[in-house]
């Protein structure tokens, strides 16, 4: 097993799982064909296109930005914690920050074409609706999910100031 992992690099169950997700790529490919990946009119439409495109994205600009984004996160919120004076809390507050925030650029990818109007006619001709909901709608959920999350906090401080033993 371990020389194995030294030739290839990694286990018998990496080897597995990639052979499995080629042979899938394989057979979506042989199914749907090349052309439903690849569009030779219109280039820009194309689904390979969109996701190299997505991931040169997300590699380049997207992980740099939120990287640097948690980072400032995290250095603000210590240097906020050693400048405060008297009690410090035990619960720490960087994860409660952060799965609102995560949530709140994920449901902004889902919703941004309906957030910027994009392809409206479409979708009224589809449903009979207008877009005009959708900014306000998402504002609400991400409001929520930070209500939630400092609903949670503030439950997480109250649980662990009544377990510390009070000191004199």
């Amino acid at each position: 097993m371990t020389r194995f992992a030294k030739v290839y690099g990694a286990s018998p169950l990496h080897l597995v799982a990639m052979v499995l997700a080629f042979a899938l790529f394989g057979y979506i490919l042989s199914v749907a064909g090349f052309t439903a990946l690849w569009n030779p009119e219109q280039w820009w439409q194309s689904i390979a296109v969109w996701f190299v495109g997505a991931a040169v994205v997300h590699d380049l600009v997207l992980f740099p930005l939120y990287s640097l984004g948690d980072r400032a996160l995290s250095t603000g919120l210590q240097a906020l914690r050693r400048n405060r004076t008297g009690h410090t809390s035990t619960v720490p507050i960087l994860n409660y920050l952060r799965l609102p925030m995560l949530g709140t650029g994920l449901t902004f990818l889902m919703f941004f074409p309906g957030i910027t109007s994009g392809g409206a006619e479409t979708y009224l001709a589809a449903t009979g609706q207008t877009q005009q909901p959708f900014l306000h709608r998402w504002l609400v959920l991400v409001a929520v999910m930070f209500a939630v999350s400092a609903l949670v906090y503030a439950v997480q401080l109250v649980r662990s100031a009544r377990s510390q033993p009070e000191t004199v």
